[in-house]
């Protein structure tokens, strides 16, 4: 029994770690982008955001959008409120005379996704031929669009994931949350370097919309609550393989909070575990599946090991292994960061 379980756990650590060299390589694949500057820009882009119950911090997006070095005469902004009960549409309202335009979402039946409702309906009004999705309680620095752009027009890219981290964290669960969105982030960047692109994340995504529309929107993953990022870009690699980028550049970086509870935490990862069954690729449920097998399997040596030290020293041997590979993995995507 015991060699039994030994080649097990040690099967799952080989597991992991060919899945970190993976994206060792793929993160290492991503080049620096071609800078488009010989030529003027000419693509007409839509920055949209669905906006629920976000008076508290839209503002400051807001602010940040419209601080933008992109062409103003390229750009459009459309902000759809999802319903909220609070001033967040008297705040959008309150920029309508900056070319901020607001759409009221108010639907009569229930729907399993209002955001993917709201981003259709923003992309159905909108003008742009790039479609730049964010989120409303994001910040950014002044050459994120124009670096989005610029690398869409080198590339010839029918949609961009571009780079998501936290910031301003105020205890160690927020910083521990930053670390492992960044590996989260990492991830989808990496297989995108690896030219299998998987996972992206909706906080910076851009995309085109005629390529929206052939792809059919979010017909067949609407009825789950989370899905308008990933589920949308597995769309669009079926169709369009080799034509999705990831901007690795950090005038790209867009920036949000950590949840600051154990509860809002869990509320999240619930809503983007939901997902999972509706991946096209299911090789990365595979690889998430073992990533967690792996990770189970540490806590099953400590629990053995008060039984019988030679686990303790199986988990040791798994852990520094593990520790290595990460280090490894992390320690440019942090320096990224």
């Amino acid at each position: 029994m015991i060699v039994i379980h030994s080649i097990i756990s040690l099967a799952l650590t080989g597991l992991y770690l060919l899945i970190l060299i993976y994206l060792i390589k793929g993160w290492a694949s991503l080049k620096r982008p071609k800078e488009n500057s010989t030529l003027p820009t000419t693509t007409r882009v839509t920055i949209l955001i669905a906006a629920r119950n976000e008076a508290e911090r839209i503002r400051y997006t807001i602010e940040d959008i419209l601080a933008q070095d992109y062409p103003k005469h390229l750009t459009e902004i459309i902000i759809v409120d999802d319903h909220s009960d609070d001033d967040t549409a008297d705040i959008i309202l309150s920029y309508a005379d900056r070319g901020v335009k607001l759409i009221t979402l108010r639907e009569d039946k229930p729907l399993n996704s209002y955001k993917k409702k709201a981003i259709s309906r923003a992309i159905d009004q909108s003008s742009g031929d790039l479609m730049v999705a964010t989120d409303a309680d994001c910040r950014m620095g002044a050459k994120w669009l124009s670096s989005i752009v610029n690398y869409y027009e080198a590339e010839d890219l029918v949609m961009i994931s571009s780079p998501v981290t936290y910031f301003e964290e105020r205890s160690l669960f927020e910083r521990m949350q930053t670390l492992e969105f960044d590996y989260l982030i990492g991830m989808g960047a990496s297989y995108i370097g690896n030219n299998n692109a998987s996972t992206c994340n909706g906080a910076n995504l851009a995309y085109r919309k005629d390529i929206f529309y052939a792809v059919g929107g979010f017909k067949g993953i609407d009825d789950l609550a989370s899905g308008d990022d990933e589920l949308l870009l597995q769309k669009v690699a079926e169709q369009y393989p080799g034509k999705i980028g990831f901007l690795k550049k950090h005038e790209a970086i867009v920036y949000t909070h950590a949840k600051h509870t154990l509860q809002e935490f869990l509320q999240q990862r619930r809503r983007w575990a939901s997902k999972s069954t509706k991946y096209k690729d299911k090789r990365i449920v595979a690889v998430v599946v073992g990533i967690w097998l792996f990770n189970l399997s540490l806590f099953i040596n400590i629990g053995l090991g008060f039984y019988d030290p030679y686990f303790f020293k199986l988990f040791l041997a798994q852990f520094l292994l593990k520790f290595i590979f990460e280090l490894a993995y992390l320690f440019p995507i942090t320096l990224f960061f």
